[in-house]
């Protein structure tokens, strides 16, 4: 017997919340590591600023790993999260100029007893924690509200 992939039941309860606060992790194509080369990181990079720019979203930070992405931001008004996650990983695969991301991402919605800037730093330290670097100083691709 085969398994079917059961994600479209993790979607059904999904709810999107103009002006809630989300930390959205999505991964390449079989995790290729697609952003250890400097100009695909930068473009990724640049969409998130394009997208804050629309009023789609407002980043509060992320952090671009070599084979996924984490980013914390608010949902701007009248956008849905789907719709925000579609035009920045659209946008930034036609820049790439390849299908680098997989299909969904894992958002959560920040809860107001969490602290933002716990969940922020989780986020930076990423790099930290993979070993990539020894000083967060070190990592060009992240960037947080409070700098």
């Amino acid at each position: 017997m085969i398994k079917r992939y059961q994600g479209s039941r993790l979607r059904s309860g999904r709810y999107s919340e103009a002006g809630r606060i989300y930390h959205v992790t999505t991964v390449t194509n079989a995790r290729y590591p697609f952003f250890s080369d400097c100009d695909l990181a930068s473009l990724v990079c640049r969409t998130i600023l394009w997208s804050d720019r629309s009023g789609a979203t407002s980043t509060l930070c992320y952090v671009l790993m070599p084979d996924h992405l984490h980013w914390l931001f608010q949902l701007g008004d009248g956008e849905s999260l789907s719709r925000a996650m579609l035009r920045v990983k659209g946008r930034s695969g036609r820049l790439c100029g390849s299908a680098v991301w997989q299909k969904g991402y894992h958002d959560h919605a920040v809860r107001k007893e969490e602290s933002i800037r716990d969940v922020a730093r989780y986020i930076v330290a990423n790099p930290l924690r993979a070993g990539l670097v020894s000083s967060l100083r070190d990592y060009p691709y992240w960037n947080a509200a409070w700098l």
